[in-house]
């Protein structure tokens, strides 16, 4: 059986694929996020979320009305997370400079607030920064790293995030010769760093990385 090892924990329907295709996998949470104290401004127009993180720390930070009128995100299941608690999503993106681009283009006269981590990627803050447009950021979370040393070598390692990647490598960074499953271009970029394979599923999805792993190895 070929070793696979994911930066996220499955869930049993999860391994169970993976294990039905002869693949034995190790599974670990190589990063955790931890909600920060923060304020929310009384009433928002147009919020801005490039993650489902950023949508949970700002719902726990306020049970009742957020007071955000239009949400602007990356991926379905950010927008799927935020309909379902009331809010209205009147524009998505595939990542982050596909919305930037959106909203540059439509959305111009605008004033946004960017709820985000302190680890964030720098296009679309500088995309709107660049036209000029009004965008108050807003940290509400941080991502620790839970890194871990493995001795045993890998036949192909899942990675859901840039932050993942950068934990798994601080221990491990000569165990390179893995196929790297990433789940999008943004963490492919960061795993071209050290992987030689990087493979980028179809989709933001865990099902669609844990396809790919499954039809290359």
């Amino acid at each position: 059986m070929k070793n696979i090892l994911s930066t996220k924990k499955l869930n049993p329907d999860q391994r169970e694929l993976l294990s039905q295709k002869g693949l034995c996998i190790v599974d670990y949470d190589a990063i955790a996020i931890e909600f920060l104290n923060f304020k929310i401004p009384g009433a928002i127009d147009n919020a801005i979320f490039t993650s489902q993180q950023a949508v949970r720390s700002v719902i726990a930070k306020n049970k009742g009305d957020l007071g955000i009128k239009n949400c602007f995100c990356v991926g379905n299941k950010t927008k799927t997370l935020l309909e379902k608690n009331g809010l209205k999503v009147v524009e998505i993106g595939q990542n982050a400079t596909e919305l930037s681009q959106k909203i540059v283009k439509n959305y111009k006269n605008r004033v946004f607030y960017y709820f985000c981590g302190t680890i964030r990627r720098e296009e679309l803050p500088n995309a709107l920064k660049n036209e000029k447009m009004t965008l108050f950021e807003v940290k509400t979370y941080k991502t620790v790293l839970k890194t871990k040393k493995f001795d045993q070598k890998w036949s192909g390692i899942l990675f859901f995030s840039p932050s993942g990647v950068t934990s798994y490598i601080s221990e491990n960074n000569h165990q390179t010769n893995a196929h790297a499953f990433c789940i999008g271009q943004t963490t492919a970029t960061s795993a071209k760093k050290y992987f030689k394979s990087v493979v980028v599923a179809n989709s933001n999805t865990i099902q669609s990385v844990l396809e790919k792993t499954i039809a290359i190895l």
